[in-house]
């Protein structure tokens, strides 16, 4: 076969001085096309000429020499070309995976519970039911006058937020999300707001669809400014309650940046986003004709696919989203103290600071965590995939000594459709990681399906010993028939024990007996989170004291019980029947998500949700979920929760049989051992093992794709992943089972127990 040959060309946007070079690739596969030469534009960190010029020389030789095509040749180009010329080339070339975290711990390290006084607290809970003000009144930052971590009632917090509390100086470190997700990001936004162009949409919808992904993520309206529109077409997101900030920070706080260039980069994104929609939609709609409603319904799902295909192709659409990307980029030249760490081609990977400066110091982090308003335009929030803080913060309200506290806050749990939803790898990853989970619940509602999906992974997991519940809004709970703050407390855990019985039903006897202990032991009543505590106040005063309480209660959570001699014996006969159900239940789910099968309770997703989904488990080095599709959590919740009940029968114990506070002992750490093992074999098996079907499924296109992406998926992925086992074996569904059965009893070998 002949192979093709790309040259390579220069570019530089108006008023930028930096050079960036673009070519197509020969041995990248364009996701758009499904075929080799996928679009590539890159900083070359250069202003002057003459170097951009050798640098695009150099490589047009390595585009013209296939012997360079193959990742085993990165060594001999090195000896021979620019450093920057071979990372951009080789860039991609091989699967790499970024530890965010590992690079925030070059500079300030988090303590280890193992080795130290500190424990690890983390908190979750619904959007806006208060976990981050919680997290505020722990670390002293005062409501009225510093808003660090920024709350909203919407979404806020969109990555990891990780304060430590320690004597010394005000430092922070910064990471910033790749340059290749943000742009990913940024094209499914211009996609989007092509569409809605298509449609006829007003002006102030197709600029808030090209600045504002559907996750809620990615909205770079706090990065580029809302636009030449009226700012009505955003605020109903956005947190404008700042006071503070309002009379003391403007947007020239930090930096000057041509707010004016960046709207007028804007208008004409919009003119020519109307035209890629003038000239490929008509043009589409006009070759697919329909004769019936139900055919409209289908090609209307037809057209949106092949115009997503079509626009990608066209150079104009790259040329739209290399303009933005550049005022992406430029917002990081408003970082003028610090020091900032970037790849070659100049993308940041990390920013980092220290001062004695408190005032300064929180100032100057809200660049990165802010949502207030009036600072759109300057903001870095959506780029930012972490913040790790360390400095001597303490609760205004404590007047001992500072807690040797490590709070970990991130993205609130959102609202899931059922308890039954699985919630992400990250977060399973951080409850394991965690010595605490603090689950803040608003008092004034029942607890929702989030909260209690929360509760489910913690107590199938083995981890129920580190929860502790506080339920804020509590000055907001009022009715006839709760005059007192007894009666209070009394209607909130009423509330609460009534999802105990269904997770009892569903996940055993002990499951219940866990969360209930949890329930009355471990609850905390909270008001007035949202302000500084007044102690002559009798409800500050109350609240005051259940923070004492949860702070005493954190500080013992690392004492664990002397281990239980006797141990389970369990059959291997019950564990086939487990993971049977686990099976049926993660196949039955997906097949309705994928549209294959009508299931009540499960709606079929969109196809653009499933390409998204695709696009990001054919990547490896991105994440294995987008928004509430979780594949490869599902598979671990349902192994998870299956194997859990199966614990709790075996069918004898080796010595005498323990007491019932032994046996949670007992079930509790073998459900420990082999959640983190099923985390492993979930994501082996869903995504590790199949990126090249999830690769072929994201690159179908074309009339009937969204239907042949979903049978991809659900026969090449799934149902090799996940095969059910049933009376007709198969190699498939035997191996599935050796593997899981060969992790349970590596698990049970681990804590003394038997599988016979």
């Amino acid at each position: 076969m002949k192979e093709k040959f790309y040259t390579a060309s220069l570019s530089r946007s108006q008023d930028r001085s930096g050079w960036s070079i673009i070519f197509r690739h020969p041995a990248r596969y364009d996701d758009a096309t499904g075929k080799t030469g996928v679009r590539v534009r890159r900083g070359l960190g250069t202003r002057n000429v003459e170097e951009a010029e050798r640098m695009k020389e150099e490589l047009n030789v390595l585009l013209s020499e296939p012997r360079y095509w193959e990742p085993t040749a990165r060594d001999d180009a090195e000896k021979r070309f620019d450093p920057i010329v071979v990372d951009i080339f080789y860039h991609k070339l091989v699967p790499e995976k970024i530890d965010f975290s590992g690079s925030r711990d070059e500079f300030i390290l988090l303590p280890d519970s193992a080795t130290s006084d500190y424990r690890r607290v983390l908190f979750i809970g619904t959007t806006g039911a208060g976990k981050t003000t919680l997290v505020r009144q722990l670390i002293g930052t005062k409501p009225e006058i510093e808003r660090f971590p920024s709350t909203s009632t919407a979404k806020t917090t969109v990555h990891d937020i990780e304060i430590v509390l320690t004597d010394g100086l005000y430092k922070a470190v910064v990471t910033f999300a790749s340059s290749d997700e943000v742009r990913e990001h940024l094209n499914e936004c211009l996609s989007n707001a092509i569409l809605a162009a298509y449609r006829g949409a007003e002006d102030t919808q197709i600029m808030r669809r090209l600045l504002n992904h559907v996750n809620q993520r990615f909205r770079f309206n706090y990065i580029l400014g809302n636009g030449p529109v009226s700012n009505s077409a955003f605020t109903d997101d956005e947190d404008i309650e700042d006071e503070f900030l309002q009379e003391s920070l403007t947007g020239e706080d930090f930096g000057n940046i041509d707010i004016d260039h960046t709207n007028q980069t804007l208008t004409a994104a919009l003119a020519k986003i109307k035209d890629l929609a003038d000239s490929h939609g008509v043009t589409l709609r006009s070759e697919l004709e329909a004769t019936s409603e139900t055919d409209e319904r289908v090609i209307d799902e037809i057209f949106e696919e092949e115009l997503d295909c079509f626009i990608r192709e066209d150079e104009r659409f790259h040329e739209i989203a290399d303009t933005l990307m550049d005022e992406i980029e430029d917002r990081f030249d408003l970082l003028n103290i610090g020091s900032i760490h970037r790849t070659r081609q100049g993308w940041p990977l990390s920013w980092y600071w220290e001062t004695d400066d408190r005032q300064s110091f929180i100032k100057e982090i809200l660049r990165f965590s802010s949502n207030y308003a009036p600072l759109f335009g300057r903001l870095l929030t959506p780029l930012v995939n972490g913040v790790r803080v360390a400095g001597p913060f303490a609760p205004t309200w404590e007047n001992e000594v500072q807690p040797k506290l490590v709070l970990l806050d991130g993205e609130g749990l959102g609202h899931t459709p059922g308890s039954f939803s699985a919630i992400s790898t990250l977060l399973s990853e951080k409850i394991n990681y965690a010595d605490a989970v603090v689950l803040v619940d608003s008092a004034t509602q029942p607890m929702q399906a989030s909260p209690v999906a929360a509760m489910r992974e913690l107590v199938s997991s083995g981890n129920s010993s580190k929860l502790l519940i506080c339920f804020t809004h509590f000055d907001e709970v009022r009715g006839d028939n709760i005059p007192s703050y007894s009666a209070k407390v009394q209607h909130v855990l009423a509330s609460a024990e009534n999802v105990l019985t269904s997770l009892g039903e569903d996940l055993g006897p002990f499951a219940e007996r866990a969360l209930r202990q949890r329930i009355e032991q471990s609850c905390f009543f909270l008001a007035d989170t949202d302000k500084t505590f007044d102690p002559e106040r009798k409800a500050h005063e109350k609240t005051i004291k259940e923070l004492h309480k949860l702070l005493d209660t954190i500080d013992k959570v690392n004492e664990r019980p002397e281990e239980v001699a006797t141990k389970p014996v369990y059959d291997k006969m019950n564990l086939v029947l487990a993971v049977k159900i686990a099976a049926e239940r993660f196949q039955e789910d997906w097949r309705s998500r994928l549209g294959i099968e009508i299931r009540h309770g499960v709606p079929k997703e969109h196809w653009t949700r499933i390409k998204a989904l695709s696009r990001r488990l054919a990547t490896p080095d991105w994440t294995d979920e987008y928004d509430t599709l979780k594949p490869v959590a599902d598979l671990r919740k349902d192994l998870q929760d299956r194997i859990y009940v199966f614990l709790q029968n075996p069918v004898k114990w080796d010595e005498l049989e323990p007491t019932e506070e032994q046996k949670q002992q007992i079930y509790d750490s073998l459900a420990e051992n082999i959640s983190r093992r099923m985390q492993g074999l979930s994501s082996r098996r869903i995504r590790v093992e199949r990126i090249k079907e999830w690769q072929d499924a994201f690159n179908k296109q074309g009339r009937g794709s969204t239907y042949v992406r979903a049978a991809i998926i659900s026969d090449q992925v799934y149902e090799q992943a996940a095969p059910i086992p049933d009376m007709t074996p198969s190699p498939d569904r035997n191996q599935f089972l050796r593997e899981v059965a060969e992790e349970i009893e590596n698990a049970v070998n681990d804590e003394g127990a038997k599988l016979i």
